[in-house]
C-alpha cells in the first residue's frame, strides 16, 4: 500500500468517505501561486541558514517555477486525490527533483504553510478590492461634480425631506466607500506578518531565520508568538468583514436605484448594457444588477457568520475545523470584486433625469424648514413657536393643492404677520438648497468643496 505524505502514523488507507470530508484541493487549489511563492522563499531561507545544499535549493527553486509554468498551462491538472494544495505540490516537486523535494518540508508545518497560502491570498486580494474602490470612488467624485447643481428630494423615512443635490447625494456613497477602503488598508497593515517557520505551533529547533522569509515575501515582520499564529484567522476574519460592510452600502445603493428607475421615480435610467428583459413581458427592462448586487449582500454576510461560528469555539492552536476558513473567503472575495466591477461600469453609464429629480422636488414642502429658521432669526421666536407656525402654513398649501414655495406673501401673513416680504424667496427649491452652507451641507457650492477634497484624497491614494 502506497503513503500518503503525511500519513506516517496512520497503517490503514483512509475511507473514501474521509477521504471526501477531508480533501480540500477542489477548493484550495486556488492557492497554488501563494504555495509556490511561499515554498520558494523557505528553501531560500533553508539555504541561507545552510540547513540544505546549494544544490538542492537549486532544484527546489528550478522544480517550483517549472510546476507553476505548468500548472498556469494546463500541463500539471490539480484534480488528482491529493488531500490538499501543499500536498500536491510537494508530491509533484518530488516527482520531478527526487530527494531534494522531501526536503522542502524541513523546519515547517502544514499549520503555518497553510497559514502563509492564506494570509497571501488574503493580502493580495485587500489591495485588489482596494484598489477597485479607489475606482468607484472616483467615477462617483465624476459623476458628483456634473450633478452638483441637479436639485432632488432629500428624504428621511423616505418621505421628502429638504432639497439637496444629486452630486450631493453621490457623494455620501463616495464617503462610504472611503470609510472602506481605510478599513480593507487598516486591516492589510495589521495583518502583514510572516506565519512561516513557525512550524506545527511552538517553532523548530532548526537555526533558521523567519527575517529572512518575512523580507523575502515583504512582510513588514514576523509574527511574534507561533502558538497565536497557526490559530489564527482574524484576517480573514477581517476581509469578510469589510467586505459585508463595503456590500452593505453597494446595498443601499442598490435600493436607492431599484426605486429611481422604476416608473413612479424615472430619476435615473440604467443603460440597456446593465438592464435585462422579462421572459413573458416585452416592454419589460429590469434592475438587475442592482438587484443581485442586493442579494449577494447577504451571501458574504453569512460567509462572515459562518466563519465566526467556526472559530468561536477552538482550543488552541491548529484544529481540523479550520479548514473550513477558505470557501467562504474565496466566495466573498469573488463576489465583492465583481460586484465593484460592475457597479463602477453601471453608475458611469447611467442617465440622470435631471428634470424629473427636479419636478420632485415640488412635492412635500422642502422649504417648511427654512421658514422656521427665518422666523428664528428674523421674527426672534423661540425655534419650536417657529415650528408650529410653519406647521399651519403647511396646512394651508395642502388645502390650496400647492407646495409651500408656491404660496404668495398674503398667504403666508394671513398665517402669521410676522411673516416679512423677504421670505418668499427663501422659500424657493434652489434657494434653500444652496442655503445650506454650513461645513458638510447640500449648498452647490459647499458639493464641489467636497467633490476638490475627496479628488485631492484620491490623488494622495495613487500617488
Amino acid at each position: 500500500m502506497s503513503k500518503k505524505i503525511a500519513s506516517a502514523r496512520i497503517s490503514e488507507k483512509s475511507s473514501q468517505l474521509l477521504q471526501d470530508l477531508n480533501n480540500s484541493l477542489p477548493f484550495d487549489k486556488v492557492l497554488y501561486g501563494e504555495d509556490i511563492q511561499g515554498s520558494r522563499a523557505h528553501a531560500y531561507m533553508l539555504y541561507e541558514q545552510s540547513i540544505i545544499s546549494k544544490e538542492d535549493f537549486e532544484k527546489i527553486e528550478f522544480g517550483l517555477i517549472e510546476i507553476l509554468e505548468e500548472v498556469e498551462s494546463g500541463v500539471f491538472v490539480l484534480d488528482g486525490d491529493d488531500e490538499d494544495i501543499h500536498m500536491a505540490i510537494e508530491g509533484r516537486l518530488t516527482q520531478k527533483v527526487g530527494d531534494a523535494g522531501k526536503r522542502l518540508h524541513t523546519a515547517r508545518s502544514r499549520n503555518d504553510q497553510v497559514a502563509l497560502d492564506f494570509r497571501l491570498y488574503v493580502q493580495k486580494n485587500t489591495k485588489v478590492i482596494a484598489n477597485l474602490l479607489l475606482e468607484n470612488i472616483t467615477t462617483f467624485v465624476s459623476v458628483a461634480e456634473t450633478h452638483a447643481n441637479t436639485m432632488l428630494p432629500g428624504m428621511t423615512h423616505l418621505q421628502h425631506a429638504q432639497p439637496i443635490n444629486f452630486g450631493y447625494h453621490l457623494l455620501a456613497y463616495a464617503s462610504m466607500f472611503k470609510r472602506d477602503y481605510e478599513r480593507f488598508m487598516s486591516s492589510y497593515a495589521r495583518n502583514n506578518y510572516s506565519p512561516i517557520g513557525c512550524a506545527a505551533l511552538a517553532g523548530t529547533p532548526h537555526p533558521i531565520s523567519r527575517q529572512i522569509t518575512s523580507d523575502k515575501l515583504g512582510f513588514t515582520a514576523p509574527t511574534l508568538n507561533c502558538l497565536d499564529t497557526v490559530s489564527d484567522r482574524d484576517f480573514a476574519l477581517e476581509i469578510l468583514f469589510n467586505i459585508s460592510t463595503m456590500m452593505m452600502h453597494i446595498s443601499r445603493l442598490s435600493e436607492e436605484l431599484i426605486l429611481w428607475s422604476a416608473s413612479e421615480f424615472k430619476w435615473v435610467t440604467l443603460s440597456d448594457r446593465h438592464a435585462t428583459g422579462s421572459s413573458i413581458m416585452p416592454q419589460k427592462k429590469n434592475p438587475d444588477i442592482p438587484e443581485l448586487l442586493r442579494g449577494k449582500t447577504g451571501r458574504v454576510n453569512g460567509n462572515l457568520v459562518g466563519l465566526l461560528t467556526v472559530m468561536k469555539g477552538l482550543p488552541l492552536a491548529y484544529n481540523k475545523d479550520m479548514q473550513e476558513d477558505k470557501e467562504g473567503v474565496f466566495d466573498s472575495v469573488r463576489t465583492a470584486i465583481l460586484s465593484l466591477q460592475v457597479l463602477n461600469e453601471m453608475i458611469a453609464e447611467m442617465t440622470v433625469n435631471a428634470d424629473k429629480m427636479e419636478l420632485a422636488c415640488m412635492i412635500g414642502h422642502l422649504s417648511a424648514t427654512d421658514l422656521a429658521d427665518y422666523l428664528v432669526k428674523e421674527a426672534g421666536l423661540p425655534f419650536r413657536d417657529a415650528y408650529h407656525i410653519t406647521g399651519n402654513v403647511v396646512n394651508l398649501a395642502e388645502e390650496k393643492g400647492l407646495d409651500i414655495s408656491e404660496l404668495s406673501l398674503t398667504d403666508l401673513q394671513s398665517i402669521d404677520e410676522r411673516i416679512g416680504e423677504g421670505v418668499v424667496a427663501l422659500l424657493d427649491n434652489r434657494a434653500s438648497m444652496n442655503a445650506r452652507l454650513s461645513e458638510g451641507g447640500t449648498a452647490t457650492v459647499r458639493t464641489l468643496e467636497q467633490v476638490e477634497s475627496l479628488k485631492g484624497w484620491l490623488s494622495s491614494q495613487k500617488g
